[in-house]
């Protein structure tokens, strides 16, 4: 056995015999239970770096250890390659998005390689592609058949440096999530996915997830914005007509003073059309148009509106109230229309108070009189034969009067807008219509699939689309009247090619349709997806109503698509997220051709929970790089022992490091299979290591009895299998140099013996400041820090500290823990 680890020829030796050997390569097979591993794919924007790392890693040692436990595991890679990052790194660098793209999922795929993922390499999907995109728009077709897909024209959010619009979802904090510009209005005719019709699908079926981190269906929940109440008609006199408005506050209807309509509302113009206040309302628009919906909608914003001299009439009370508009009222949201309740809205406040408008308590609060706006519930007060009730029985029964007179209606509201699909950029799946002077709209039929994007074309952003300015694309024939048309110039979100992409890894090989239905029904939900939070309400909302559209269409039998959620935390240095513009990346490809691809996965799962961020540390990497070596030469010190003749010795020290060997199996696979704490994982296997350490200090120079060394060379098989998952190509190596066969990559998973670990295990009482708060079971023997660990880890006892730092504790070994907070 060689003296030295050289991880550079070990990891190229794995690396060629798992692909030589098609060791993860998997094919349907009806006889084995599946299991379907995916980490969300890459944007081939830029080269790879450690956040790509971290989640990849992840995910194989997951992937990993199902294959051993004997599941069929499917876990492919693909790239999302269409979209803004792509194209603007492209632009920034001069060089065609298509070059620029396929240039970096070379160097990203050869990091993988590298790392020694077990991928499914045959399944890989490139998104930009067209064998990939022709069934992007092939969905399309089906979403507008089904009257899912449709164009409008209404008020977009406009990024002026992409130079395209973005959906509701990609505003972050009034900015392009992307460039981080300031978001403005626009009005423009844009596409839309429908995804509203499916809000209560998406709230209903979050039963259906299995092992989602709560915060990430928080996020869906209140992006969803689902809120009970009642539509109210106002009367508007000088129209003759009504127009209605959406309440979570029925119950404070005689508590309107005036009266809110968004600036865009089209009623505005009829209302103002040929009085001194049309000139007004056009120049107030003009200027709440350079706001973002974040800016208008905020808090924090001062608000600002103006009066266009007209009234309603409530029809509760029969009052006539001023109609104002205002830039905190969207027409997008609700109707476009406000009933202002100052006294009980802290927004409708405000603007009261701003313009000296009138304000009436019409709830009570239970214990003496509101200071300011009283938004609670209460008594009803100052309003008309409902006062006296209480205000929540009181919504009921202004509900009842609103539907028994015909003025009103018990209604629900969302917060959640249509998709906004329409991108005016180059480089994403073009929309399969075509515009015709005599037919009109026309889909492209799904035999003409795909609409090519034409590689010369002028692809810097200026407004309109790009595609505009390619006669040869622009111009076409109209499928039904064979005479000239246009084809849609603006290409979809990217968000849409990544909201189908995990079925097509189930049959990428399928060239008439986007997947096969018997590899979907038999691959099909993804069993655990792994990727950032980021994706919360994005991507993630996206794919869930993606799937719940195919599901209504027959086209697939689930209504979710990912059961298992894992959120990974980042990896940052110096305190901050990775990034070039910091200067504080780090590259995978430098470290691994230092240290090795089994290192940077240990530094990586070793480095804390994967759901925190981590900070980079070149001394952890090099700490990992120590435990990889000691792993090597302890394996080499058990391998030459010498041969001992008699009887073995030291029957205690033999049961501990036995033990010790069942309890890392024990807790290696809670570890993983329970929380993915990889770290804890690593820590139990370098505890086991450190027993064979002392044991082999035991035996000394006298040389083990072959029953002494037969425990070690046990031990250390179960050590390398162990760790396999984490570290595969060291792994692999010494499985062979411990005299195995095959691939150790498939090999059964280590099996504790419950007996040998029942004699080892305690139960200890946790106390926190002298009460008994909870139990901890752990194995007999363990050491203090360990137990401490436990303790501080259990949930329940968690909640007991409530976040306070523990001053100290009081251990008795094998009884109890005493946690003074």
């Amino acid at each position: 056995m060689a003296q030295g680890y050289d991880f550079a020829a070990i990891e190229e030796k794995w690396q060629k015999r798992w692909e030589e050997g098609k060791v993860f390569q998997v094919e349907r097979d009806e006889t084995k239970k599946k299991y379907y591993v995916l980490e969300m794919f890459p944007y081939p924007s830029g080269d790879p770096h450690m956040g790509h790392v971290k989640n990849y890693v992840i995910g194989d040692v997951v992937a990993r250890y199902f294959i051993r436990q004997g599941y069929n595991v499917l876990h492919p890679m693909g790239f999302d390659a269409f979209g803004l990052p792509a194209e603007n790194a492209a632009i920034q660098h001069g060089i065609h998005p298509a070059i620029w793209t396929h240039e970096k999922i070379e160097r990203m795929r050869e990091v993988l390689k590298r790392l020694g993922i077990s991928y499914d390499w045959r399944r890989e999907v490139i998104t930009c592609e067209p064998e990939y995109y022709r069934f992007t728009q092939w969905f399309f077709l089906q979403f507008y058949k089904a009257g899912l897909a449709y164009k409008k024209e209404g008020p977009v959010n406009w990024c002026p440096s992409c130079a395209t619009v973005l959906a509701n979802e990609q505003v972050v904090d009034g900015a392009c999530e992307r460039c981080g510009t300031p978001v403005v209005r626009r009005k423009l005719s844009q596409w839309y996915f429908r995804i509203t019709k499916y809000a209560e699908d998406l709230l209903k079926d979050m039963e259906l997830l299995g092992s989602w981190p709560e915060r990430v269906l928080t996020m869906q929940r209140n992006w969803i914005g689902r809120s009970e109440g009642a539509y109210i008609d106002f009367l508007l006199p000088d129209l003759g007509k009504t127009i209605t408005v959406f309440t979570t506050r029925p119950d404070t209807v005689f508590g309107v003073t005036f009266f809110l309509l968004a600036p865009e509302h089209p009623l505005v113009d009829e209302l103002v059309r040929g009085t001194p206040y049309e000139a007004q309302v056009q120049e107030f628009r003009e200027r709440i148009a350079r706001k973002s919906e974040i800016e208008r909608v905020s808090d924090l914003s001062e608000k600002e509106g103006m009066s266009i001299g007209k009234e309603v009439v409530n029809p509760l009370n029969g009052e006539r109230v001023p109609i104002w508009i205002a830039d905190y009222v969207l027409l997008e949201y609700g109707t476009g229309a406000v009933m202002a309740v100052p006294a009980h809205d802290e927004r409708d406040w405000q603007f009261a108070k701003k313009y000296g408008l009138p304000i009436r308590q019409v709830i009570a609060p239970p214990e003496g009189t509101p200071e300011g706006c009283y938004t609670g519930p209460g008594i009803m007060v100052n309003s008309g034969p409902f006062s006296g009730l209480p205000s929540e029985e009181g919504k009921e029964k202004i509900i009842a009067f609103l539907e028994e007179k015909g003025l009103g209606k018990r209604a629900v509201s969302y917060r959640l807008r249509d998709w906004l699909i329409s991108r005016q950029r180059y480089w994403g799946a073009p929309i399969p219509i075509v515009y015709c002077d005599r037919c009109g709209e026309v889909p492209v039929p799904e035999e003409d699939l795909p609409v090519l994007l034409p590689p010369n074309v002028d692809f810097l952003p200026t407004g309109p689309s790009p595609l505009a300015r390619c006669e040869e694309f622009v111009r076409t024939t109209c499928p039904r009247c064979k005479g000239p048309a246009r084809r849609e110039t603006d290409t979809m979100d990217t968000f849409v090619c990544s909201s189908w992409y995990y079925l097509r890894y189930c049959s990428p090989w399928a060239k008439d349709k986007p997947f096969e239905p018997e590899d979907i029904d038999y691959w099909m939900p993804v069993d655990q997806y792994i990727g950032g939070v980021e994706h919360a309400i994005l991507h993630l909302l996206y794919a869930r109503f993606f799937t719940k559209v195919l599901h209504d269409l027959g086209l697939v039998k689930f209504r979710e698509p990912f059961v298992n959620l894992f959120a990974q935390g980042m990896v940052t240095k110096d305190g901050a997220k990775m990034s070039k513009s910091k200067g504080n990346t780090v590259s995978p490809r430098d470290i691994i051709e230092q240290f090795g691809a089994d290192t940077v996965r240990v530094f990586i799962l070793f480095a804390g929970p994967p759901e925190l961020d981590m900070e980079w540390s070149d001394r952890g990497v090099e700490g990992a790089f120590r435990f990889l070596n000691r792993v090597w030469r302890i394996a080499q010190e058990i391998l030459e022992l010498s041969p001992k003749d008699g009887v073995p010795f030291g029957e205690e020290e033999y049961r501990k490091v036995e033990r010790r060997i069942h309890q890392t199996i024990f807790r290696v696979n809670t570890d993983i299979t329970e929380k993915f704490h990889f770290n804890t994982a690593i820590s139990a296997m370098m505890e086991l290591l450190n027993d064979f350490t002392d044991y082999l200090r035991f035996l000394g120079e006298k040389g083990a009895h072959p029953r002494e060394k037969e425990l070690l060379l046990f031990g250390m098989r179960t050590l390398v299998s162990l760790l396999n998952p984490i570290a595969p190509h060291i792994t692999e190596e010494l499985w062979e140099l411990l005299g195995e066969k095959g691939y150790l990559s498939v090999a059964p998973w280590p099996t504790y013996d419950p007996e040998k670990l029942q004699e080892s295990v305690v139960e200890i009482v946790v106390q926190v400041n002298g009460k008994v708060r909870g139990k901890v079971v752990v194995p007999r023997g363990m050491r203090e820090e360990e137990v401490l660990r436990k303790a501080l880890e259990d949930e329940r006892i968690r909640q007991w500290l409530n976040g306070k730092p523990v001053k100290k504790h009081i251990y008795v070994p094998d009884k109890l823990v005493n946690l003074v907070v």
